[in-house]
């Protein structure tokens, strides 16, 4: 039975009041706080304020568009109806900005997070993630996490200078670990900030720890979970994985996408407004902490989904990563690791408030295996893979419109 519910009359006429009262929350972020590295270089005005310019820049830096191609969930099909990164983060976008509206907070800061956070992304999902990471410790004990890396891309590999805010809010976004209130921290400087994020890529358990300093980076963080659930759901029942929602357990948060959306929004709502936190109902949050459960035993677990990795992305990661590590420490400018990322990131460079100080080659030549890999997309990957081992017999075999099988 489909239940789609609503916020009390109550609260709904408390919140229309305060409109008409023009009431203001005074939790959330004010523009006029916002911190940079460098306050000169991006100045506010009124056709770009604050947290607008960090918004543009992140959509217009070049990796953006690699959202387009970096798959969510499903790695290896041919289908344009599932879902990639790009309408992912727009997804979380969107239901992190209806839950801001609603609570009166800054809904530009929390654009800015909500289409930043996944820029440090790996090809194939997660599971790419893990294998990447595990490359990368291997070689340098330390971690790699999509989250951390999505700050890297923005601040410490191109230096953007983004707020302190949204950087803060993308670091802390990590939406494997769900809570039921969210308090945000304070901080304001970038000292801190630093701090918390080498600590990330020293300590794996930091990541469990993290918290955002604003409640729109809070808001962000609860919605990017939001933003998956149902809809993994129904990319699984798009590809035959699953033959419907049916086997999950629905409860208070329905099983459909649009359910979960919905009756998720209305209870961070509820209990949410007019606080300096955001919170959900003790039941809500059991409810979300099994649905993710039923989504890896129904979905993420699926032979399907991870004999490939296995099989062939795994042992091809780990042939590329030792070819571009060997090329990155031979300085090879002919190499496609300095035609194709260095100099691409060069490139980025040149329109940074600091270029004239900063000399990219000298990254520890692990790090700029991993930024490089990091930024491809699944078919980026895949023909640098054929372009580098020409004669190999692993390849990646895509689950084409008409297959009616998988062909691992």
């Amino acid at each position: 039975m489909n239940k789609y519910n609503k916020l009390s009359e109550e609260l709904q006429d408390r919140i229309r009041e305060d409109r008409e009262k023009h009431v203001v929350n005074p939790y959330a972020f004010k523009d006029e706080d916002i911190v940079r590295r460098n306050p000169n270089w991006d100045r506010a005005n009124l056709w770009r304020p604050a947290f607008v310019r960090d918004t543009q820049k992140i959509m217009n830096v070049p990796y953006y568009n690699r959202y387009a191609d970096k798959t969510q969930v499903f790695s290896f099909y041919k289908n344009d109806d599932i879902s990639r990164r790009s309408s992912h983060v727009q997804l979380v976008s969107r239901i992190a900005r209806s839950i801001g509206g609603v609570l009166n907070l800054n809904n530009d800061l929390i654009e800015a997070i909500a289409l930043g956070h996944d820029i440090g992304h790996t090809p194939f999902g997660h599971e790419g993630e893990r294998q990447l990471n595990a490359l990368y410790h291997g070689r340098t004990g330390k971690y790699f996490n999509h989250n951390v890396h999505s700050v890297r891309v923005l601040d410490k590999m191109i230096h953007m200078n983004l707020s302190l805010q949204t950087l803060d809010g993308i670091l802390c976004h990590n939406g494997e670990m769900e809570q039921q209130e969210y308090r945000p921290c304070r901080m304001t400087e970038f000292e801190e900030f630093d701090k918390k994020y080498e600590a990330c890529c020293l300590d794996s358990n930091k990541i469990k720890s993290l918290t955002p300093c604003t409640l729109e980076g809070c808001v962000m963080r609860i919605c990017d979970i939001i933003a998956y659930l149902g809809k993994d759901r129904q990319d699984a029942v798009k590809l035959g994985l699953i033959e419907d929602d049916s086997s999950f357990s629905g409860g208070v948060l329905g099983n459909s996408n649009a359910q979960i959306i919905n009756n998720l929004t209305v209870n961070i709502i509820e209990n949410s407004y007019g606080k300096p936190f955001i919170s959900m109902d003790k039941e809500y949050f059991d409810m979300l902490v099994m649905a993710k459960d039923d989504n890896a035993r129904n979905i993420y677990k699926n032979s399907d989904v991870n004999n490939m990795y296995t099989q062939s992305v795994k042992p091809m990661l780990e042939q590329v990563y030792d070819k571009l590590l060997e090329d990155a420490r031979a300085h090879d400018k002919n190499s496609v690791l300095y035609r194709h990322h260095v100099s691409f990131v060069n490139n980025l460079i040149s329109f940074t408030y600091d270029k004239d100080d900063y000399v990219y080659e000298e990254t520890e030549p692990n790090q700029i295996v991993v930024d490089y890999i990091a930024s491809m997309t699944d078919d980026y990957f895949v023909d640098l893979y054929a372009y580098l081992f020409p004669k190999s017999s692993l390849r990646v075999k895509y689950i084409g419109y008409f297959d009616s099988e998988p062909s691992v």
